[in-house]
This record gives structure tokens, C-alpha cells and sequence, in this order.
């Protein structure tokens, strides 16, 4: 077997098709399916099943995979681990975050690491939800909970769901109190990761009282938190949105939070990478810059700084060792 092999099955992993897996390798769909099936023979194992539209890997395949996505990574790792300490990082540090957190957030993030090391090659994979796609990630921005038991997840921000509306919405509509006066309002809701995006739960932020769960009939709906957001600035109606992106605009005064003594869930921001078994020294080395940005953050007492505890993966509050001599805490502007 060879390494080319490994990658084979590690492509296969991460793509959804046998031609994206043969772009993301930099060979033609034919030539690819041709390896799959002289790997399969050596093997004597079905790997997948594939149509011209659709791959869908066997148990033995996702198997393979996996495995060969963990042997691919302290491949990859084994020659910064032998370098010494004063010499530069190398290689490929790819990340992969949600499309909004990631483009306000995480970009200037990696710009700021890729002048900390340039030897680097940074890819920044920005989806919807980057988290079932994992395996082709050095690190994964998430946004919420996760439970998967071989990734560690470093808290980075708290992120606490706001439901906020315009002045002149307020104004012209009133500012509703309770649960009960939401029916009269409003709503714009954003469609995302199949949730039931209709449906809104809220509890007393200081307890005392029993949640509610309440059923909206949607005035505006959009795939798009920004435009959401947008739309609520434009005085369109009530949104409920991610503190980290409504804080800038309720700063502002472009908009304002609307029952602030409710609670309508938190989905925390973490960076999550693989055990430490499967962790390169750039994976570290960036790790630590982001936890140390996040601390910046924090000490600047805007309230988004370190993110509590989450249920599901393991969870690391201590720094994770730096590859290389120590070159002080970096600023950035840290998760909002």
C-alpha cells in the first residue's frame, strides 16, 4: 500500500462525489476511480459505492478513511516534530469555520498568525456547518455543542443568542415584555442546519419561572444570519441572533436588545482538534494564539472573552504547548 492510497481514502472521506475528490487531488475523475478500484482488489473490501452524482462510502470504507486520515496527519506532523525548536513552522495549517463567525472573526485571525509564521501555508474553509466535515481540518471554528469524544474543544468566546430590534421598530411597534407579545410582532427568522427555525424556547434568565417554547409565524425568513441582521437594522422586525454578531450594532444603536431578562439559549464559540495523538505542532502553535487572543479579548471587558464549559466533547482550559520558543502573547481581535 501506498501513501498516495492514504490520501485516496482520505479524499474520499471529506468529498461527496468521486469528481470532487478527484479536483481535491488533482487528477481526472477516471484516473481516480481506476486507483479506487486497484485499491479495492488489493484490499479485497468494497470501499464505496458510487454513482455520477453520488459517493457513499461502505462501513469498511469509512473505516479506512478514517484511519487513514489520522496516519496522513502524524505523517505530516513527523517532520516539524524533528526539526528544532528555533526553526520555523511549516506545511499546511488548514481551518475550517462557519461563514459568517468566519469571515468577521477568523480571517483576520489567520492573518495575523501568518505573519507570526510565515513558512506557513494557511487555508481557511468557510460552510455552514463545518463541523460534520471535519476530517479534512486541522481545526475546526464551531459555533454550539458538539459531542464527539476524539476531538478536544478549547473554549474561545461565550456566545449568548440575543433577540434585538431597531429603534424605530420599537418606536413605531412597541417593545414587547413577555413571550405572549411576541405574536404580535414581527419576526425574522434565519433558516440553518435544519433546525426548526419556528420554533423559539426562552427561559427566565434568573430562573424562578418555567421556560416557554413558543411557536412564530415568520415575517421575513433568510439562510443568511447577516441579512437577518440587516433586515432587523432596517427596522423590519424582531431577530434573534448570535451575540457575537449583534454586539457591534447594539453598540452602535443600531439596534437594541428586546427582553434582556430572558434567556434564549447560548451557543459558544470553541476551536476544536483532534487528540493529541493526531495534533501537529502548527495545530498547537494556533491553538494557542487563539486562546490567547480570546484572554486579549476578555481583558479588554467588552464581556466576550473565555466561553463556560460545554457537555460532549473533551474540553482543554490550559494552553496547549507551544512548538516553538515562546514569542509572547499575540494580540487579535478576538471572537465577539
Amino acid at each position: 500500500m501506498q501513501i498516495d492510497d492514504l490520501r485516496l481514502a482520505a479524499a474520499l472521506l471529506r468529498e461527496r462525489s468521486l469528481s470532487a475528490a478527484a479536483r481535491s487531488l488533482g487528477v481526472t475523475p477516471p484516473a481516480l476511480s481506476m486507483r479506487l478500484r486497484k485499491l479495492e482488489g488489493t484490499l479485497g473490501l468494497v470501499l464505496a459505492n458510487r454513482t455520477a452524482r453520488k459517493l457513499q462510502l461502505t462501513s469498511e470504507g469509512e473505516r479506512f478513511g478514517r484511519e487513514a486520515y489520522e496516519l496522513l496527519q502524524r505523517l505530516d506532523g513527523l517532520k516539524e516534530s524533528l526539526q528544532r525548536d528555533d526553526q520555523r513552522l511549516t506545511g499546511t495549517l488548514k481551518v475550517a469555520a462557519p461563514f459568517g463567525y468566519g469571515r468577521t472573526h477568523v480571517a483576520p485571525l489567520l492573518s495575523r498568525f501568518s505573519r507570526l509564521h510565515p513558512g506557513l501555508q494557511l487555508q481557511l474553509d468557510l460552510r455552514e456547518t463545518p463541523w460534520p466535515d471535519r476530517y479534512d481540518s486541522d481545526v475546526v471554528i464551531h459555533v454550539g455543542s458538539v459531542r464527539d469524544s476524539s476531538w478536544v474543544a478549547h473554549p474561545l468566546a461565550a456566545n449568548e443568542r440575543w433577540m434585538c430590534a431597531s429603534p424605530a421598530y420599537l418606536h413605531a411597534h412597541g417593545r414587547p415584555r413577555s413571550p405572549a407579545d411576541l405574536a404580535r410582532h414581527a419576526c425574522i427568522c434565519i433558516r440553518e442546519n435544519d433546525e426548526d427555525v419556528t420554533l423559539w424556547h426562552m427561559r427566565p434568565a434568573e430562573g424562578g419561572r418555567k421556560g416557554e417554547t413558543l411557536r412564530i409565524t415568520p415575517a421575513f425568513v433568510s439562510n443568511d444570519g447577516s441579512v437577518a441582521r440587516q433586515w432587523a437594522e432596517d427596522g423590519m422586525g424582531l431577530v434573534l441572533r448570535s451575540e457575537w454578531d449583534a454586539a457591534a450594532a447594539v453598540a452602535a444603536g443600531r439596534l437594541e436588545r428586546v427582553m434582556p431578562d430572558w434567556s434564549f439559549g447560548a451557543a459558544h464559540v470553541v476551536a476544536l482538534v483532534p487528540t493529541r495523538k493526531g495534533r501537529s505542532p502548527r495545530t498547537q502553535a494556533f491553538v494557542t494564539f487563539l486562546k490567547a487572543a480570546a484572554l486579549e479579548n476578555a481583558g479588554d471587558g467588552d464581556g466576550r472573552g473565555g466561553a463556560p464549559r460545554h457537555n460532549g466533547v473533551h474540553e482543554n482550559h490550559d494552553p496547549c504547548p507551544s512548538p516553538q520558543k515562546a514569542g509572547g502573547r499575540h494580540p487579535g481581535p478576538g471572537p465577539g
